[in-house]
């Protein structure tokens, strides 16, 4: 048994304690530390947040300790029944996937801080929290006097849990299974109107899979007084970070049920349904992997329908989530030159930040757009009768509960068996390919009678010019330019600071100094790295970044109708 106390004696410092009683049976112990987290398919590094690692014997005294690799470091300890381990963990970044500590709560994501040793990996473990006295636990596992036990390392590397004076919760039962919804910092709950909506989307995602992987669940929720959207799943639990705290019942209401709709999925969808890639997870390296478009997007697309499937969205809201997804895509130029299954593998090397201009594209959109489509097929094949919530039943049973991993080849076979069509030239074509969406959306709007309506951009700049800007003190900053624009062929840059068009100061509004020269060519004054230069922007009788919003067609045929019944409903 391998015996973890943790400690948070000075908050103010930002840095957790941790001290740790490993059993040994060689002359020598590596230690280590994971290098990513599931759900953030990168390295995370989080060994740069160690601080004065330190080893004892079982005589308490101090033994030899040196790095061997960025996350591992071996101990000298011949002859001692255990090793005593003592460090202190940086703790200062608060999102749903990190670990923080500040005067008014420990959250801890053991994948980040847990120092292990691969030999005893597997052996069981019991933590011990020293915290204040007014202090609650919530957590995906049960703590009793502070104190949780787990049979192996995995488990507690995907056991998070939040320690705080702050923490309201509530509880339902579907079918034997128990959900807690637990808010930290958060006033003013509307439980009734929060419970009969989560238990509604609860129960169809569960019926249409059969059963619950787990016994209980409990829905983790950090309430932020800033700006925040965050998600992160595990197999007894989530952690959602949103923001701010006065909007999440009101405005935020919407993000705060479809991103606990998609964590929810996501304990079948790859806490369970794991592709042979991440089974099991090696927490040393890269576990690189193509299959994003299924764990990640098919969660997106399904995490929004099942809200719409058990009631709590009506269709106009539903529409208008997938028409942000179709926005994200068409928005996106690299859409014709990166493929989704090569997004999945280069999420290890910048899939969560923007990177370089139209590289790359996301798994999160590209697959949710690609479910989409493919949950139109099966129901065209099958009159209705057969939707991708039976193809992941399917992978489920056949894989989740024999405790095995999947392949894309076994996904495309189930598809295939379910519908019998040949899904070749698709996996050819848009997922190993980056052949353009739109016949298929098209294909897949028509289908359900919906339809695809487009609008020039509201702003001057994004509609006239195909820039994308925000305020940056007294200037705007271009973020995004549209391929082929004025803007790009006026020789804009990614970065640069307009100051002044036609020599006035683009205060305090950009969209209203760009169009009141309207129909007249333009002369930006922008700052680029420290440099003061002047742009000619010509206008030209074209629009670009156009907004798109999918819509229910006026006339629908019986077809149609039917097949929306269905969708929105079996």
């Amino acid at each position: 048994m391998i015996r973890y106390d943790v400690f948070c004696d000075q908050p103010q410092t930002r840095y957790i304690q941790f001290k740790a009683r490993i059993p040994v049976t060689e002359a020598e112990l590596f230690l280590e530390l994971a290098s990513w987290r599931p759900g953030r398919y990168e390295l995370g590094n989080f060994a740069k947040n160690i601080k004065g690692l330190r080893a004892f014997n079982d005589k308490n005294e101090r033994l030899a300790l040196s790095k061997t690799r960025k996350d591992t470091w071996k101990v000298a300890c011949e002859a001692s029944a255990f090793v005593t381990i003592e460090y202190s963990y940086y703790a200062a970044e608060l999102n749903a996937g990190s670990s923080y500590l500040d005067e008014q709560q420990l959250y801890i994501n053991p994948v980040n801080c847990f120092i292990y040793s691969s030999p005893q990996e597997k052996n069981g473990i019991e933590v011990q929290l020293h915290l204040p006295e007014k202090y609650q636990i919530a957590a995906g596992v049960n703590f009793e006097n502070n104190k949780a036990s787990f049979t192996d390392f995995d488990q507690l590397a995907d056991s998070p849990f939040i320690c705080s004076a702050q923490i309201e919760r509530r509880s339902y039962t579907i079918e034997g299974t128990t959900f807690h919804i637990c808010f930290n910092n958060q006033k003013f709950i509307p439980w009734d109107k929060l419970l009969h909506d989560f238990e509604r989307f609860t129960r169809k995602q569960m019926e249409d899979f059969g059963e619950f992987p787990v016994k209980e669940f409990t829905f983790l929720i950090q309430s932020l007084p800033y700006a925040a959207y965050h998600g992160v799943e595990h197999l007894s639990s989530t952690v959602i970070s949103l923001g701010p705290s006065a909007d999440v019942f009101t405005t935020l209401y919407t993000e705060l049920l479809g991103v606990s709709s998609h964590e929810l999925y996501h304990v079948w969808n790859v806490k369970s349904i794991r592709p042979i890639e991440l089974y099991p997870y090696n927490f040393k390296q890269e576990n690189y992997s193509e299959a994003g478009f299924i764990y990640e997007g098919i969660t997106t697309y399904m995490g929004d329908l099942y809200l719409l499937k058990s009631g709590v969205f009506t269709l106009e809201q539903y529409l208008k989530e997938l028409s942000k997804q179709v926005q994200k895509h068409l928005d996106n130029p690299a859409r014709f030159s990166m493929s989704v299954a090569n997004a999945s593998f280069d999420t290890w090397l910048d899939g969560y930040v923007p990177g370089a201009p139209g590289r790359k594209v996301s798994i999160y959109t590209e697959g949710c757009l690609l479910a989409f489509y493919i949950d139109m097929k099966l129901r065209q094949a099958s009159q209705n009768k057969v939707g991708l919530e039976t193809i992941m039943k399917q992978l489920y049973y056949d894989f989740a509960c024999q405790q095995k991993a999947y392949s894309i080849k076994d996904y495309q076979r189930a598809l295939e068996n379910f519908s019998g069509l040949d899904f070749n030239e698709f996996f050819k074509d848009f997922v190993y390919g980056s052949a353009p969406y739109e016949q298929l959306l098209s294909e897949a709007f028509e289908y359900f009678g919906l339809e695809l309506q487009q609008k020039a951009a509201t702003s001057y700049a994004e509609a006239r010019f195909g820039i994308k800007t925000v305020q940056v003190g007294k200037d705007w900053q271009i973020i995004q330019i549209y391929p082929g624009s004025p803007a790009e062929l006026g020789g804009l840059s990614l970065g640069d600071l307009i100051i002044a068009v036609n020599n006035m100061r683009a205060l305090p509004n950009l969209d209203n100094w760009l169009s009141y020269h309207e129909n007249q060519n333009k002369t930006l004054l922008i700052e680029r790295a420290g440099r003061i230069l002047e742009c000619f922007i010509p206008e030209v009788d074209r629009n670009f970044f156009a907004q798109h919003s999918v819509v229910k067609s006026v006339q629908n045929n019986q077809h149609q109708e039917k097949a929306l019944k269905a969708w929105m409903n079996n």
